[in-house]
C-alpha cells in the first residue's frame, strides 16, 4: 500500500511506485492518496463530511485511488474499500520536502505511516528535501529498494515505523540511522492586508536547528549529503518521566 500527502497526481507518488515496480519483490501495489495538497495534515482525519474513494486509471501497474480526505483518511478508508487484505508494508511518499527535525510532528507523509504502523502494519515515510513539483528523484531508487527490502523481508520492531529523508540534487553517500534534530520555527507568519485594509496571513518562518553539530541528527548528515532513516514511535508517551511526575503529585507510577 502506498500514499503520500502531495496528491495522487504528485511525481513523488509516480517515483516511489516506479522504485517498487522495477525492483524484484514482485509486488502488487495498491496507491491511496489525497485527491490533492494536503501537507501539514500530521494525522488529521475527517469527521465533519462524507469522503469518496474515486478509482483513477493504473500506473505502471499499480491501482491508483484517491480519496477526498486527509492522507490518515486514505490509509483508513484505503484498508477499507480499496485493499483485498491486510498489506504486507505501507509505504508513504516520496514526499516534495523534508521531514526531518521536528518536521515529522506536522507531516502528513508521517502521519499516513504512523497511522499504518498503529495498525501494525510495517511502515516507512520517504521524503526528498526540494519542495519542487518537477524535483529529481532519480538518486533516491537504489536506496529506496534496498531499505523497502530489508524492511519486507526482515520487519521492523514493535510499534515502529521509519521516517527515510535524502538530501536533493545529489545520489546520498549512503544511509545513517539518527535521531530527529530539536528545532523551532521563527517568523512563522507573514502579515498582508486586502483591498478594505484588513489583516490576513501566510505561514512561512525559518527552521532552526538548535543541534547543528551534533553528528547524531539527521540535519546533520542531511547537510553532508546522506541519506537518514530514523525510526519513531506513534506513542509519544515520555515514560522516563513517570516517576518524576507521579512523585511530584504524590501518585502512584503505573508503567510496564
Amino acid at each position: 500500500m502506498i500514499s503520500n500527502d502531495d496528491g495522487y497526481t504528485a511525481k513523488g507518488l509516480h517515483h516511489l511506485i516506479d522504485c517498487i515496480a522495477a525492483s524484484d519483490l514482485n509486488a502488487e501495489i495498491i496507491a491511496v492518496a489525497p485527491q490533492g495538497h494536503c501537507s501539514g495534515m500530521s494525522s488529521a482525519i475527517t469527521v465533519d463530511r462524507a469522503m469518496r474513494i474515486v478509482r483513477q486509471p493504473d500506473y505502471n501497474g499499480a491501482k491508483i485511488y484517491y480519496v477526498t480526505g486527509t492522507p490518515v483518511d486514505c490509509v483508513k478508508l484505503g484498508l477499507h474499500a480499496a485493499m483485498p487484505r491486510k498489506p504486507d508494508l505501507m509505504l508513504s511518499g516520496i514526499n516534495h520536502g523534508s521531514n526531518a527535525g521536528n518536521s515529522l510532528i506536522y507531516s502528513g507523509t508521517m502521519g499516513a505511516a504512523m497511522e499504518a504502523c498503529m495498525i501494525g502494519i510495517p511502515a516507512i515515510g520517504y521524503s526528498l528535501l526540494s519542495h519542487k513539483p518537477d524535483a529529481d528523484f532519480s538518486g533516491t531508487t537504489a536506496l529506496i529498494q534496498r531499505i523497502t527490502r530489508t524492511v519486507l523481508e526482515q520487519g521492523l520492531p514493535k510499534d515502529t515505523c521509519l521516517n527515510v529523508n535524502f538530501p536533493a540534487q545529489c545520489t546520498p553517500k549512503g544511509i545513517k540511522v539518527t535521531k530527529s534534530a530539536p528545532g523551532r520555527w521563527t517568523e512563522e507568519y507573514r502579515q498582508y492586508e486586502d483591498p478594505h485594509g484588513r489583516p490576513f496571513y501566510f505561514l512561512t518562518g525559518q527552521y532552526i536547528n538548535e543541534a547543528p553539530d551534533d553528528a547524531g541528527t539527521d540535519m546533520y548528515w542531511l547537510d553532508r549529503q546522506w541519506a537518514t532513516v530514523t525510526p519513531v514511535h506513534p506513542d509519544q508517551t515520555a515514560f522516563s518521566e513517570i516517576p518524576v511526575l507521579a512523585s511530584l503529585l504524590d501518585a502512584d507510577p503505573v508503567q510496564d
